[in-house]
């Protein structure tokens, strides 16, 4: 790779930390928050993840705080190119307790493209085969369809509702709350992200 091909795709260059089938992880920086705050902003995304998307300067900050914050991992989410495609977390990690939850953003040209099924199995790998978590738990709206056949095809098992739990645009709206024990992905029949 010459200079002008890392200047053309300068995410080619950075640090892998874990691989999925056709993607990889590397750790979000503060410089990515332009970025997340992008697909963030997108009005699918921000209705399907609950939030406003609010001002770049805040989530900037709160992109440097999250660097600095010992009980998630962030990462954007890569493909082989390097071309990133999403922004993927484990956020309320407590090693004590054995559990963190999932969380996935994509942008809205990589949706529907099997991308999200191939990082939320990276991830869980992460989750269970490296780190010592017992339960990896997932929310999203009760009408992400999409979402919601993602993580049941990954192994997550729907445990239930939180009733009008999340105020978006002036609407409440319904939470499904789905899990994924170690057992559970122990259990899974499909290759590991360190068999890639």
């Amino acid at each position: 790779m010459n200079e002008d091909d890392e200047a053309a795709t300068p995410d080619a260059t950075r640090e892998r930390f874990w691989r999925g089938r056709d993607v990889a992880f590397t750790p979000v920086e503060p410089d990515d928050a332009e970025l997340i705050h992008h697909w963030r902003a997108d009005p699918v995304a921000a209705h399907e993840i609950g939030v406003w998307p609010g001002s770049l300067h805040e989530f900037r900050e709160r992109v440097e705080a999250n660097v600095e914050d010992r009980d998630r991992d962030d990462f954007l989410v890569l493909l082989a190119d390097g071309t990133p495609v999403g922004h993927i977390a484990l956020i309320e990690e407590n090693f004590a307790d054995g559990t963190a939850e999932a969380y996935l953003l994509l942008a809205p040209e990589h949706r529907r493209k099997g991308i999200g099924a191939d990082a939320l199995a990276a991830l869980t790998d992460l989750a269970f085969g490296e780190l010592p978590l017992h339960r990896v738990e997932a929310v999203t709206h009760t009408d992400n369809t999409a979402a919601l056949a993602t993580l049941r095809g990954a192994g997550f098992v729907h445990e239930g509702v939180r009733r009008s739990s999340c105020l978006h645009r002036g609407r409440r709206h319904d939470n499904a709350i789905l899990g994924l024990l170690r057992a559970e992905w122990e259990a899974l029949v499909r290759p590991r992200s360190w068999e890639h």
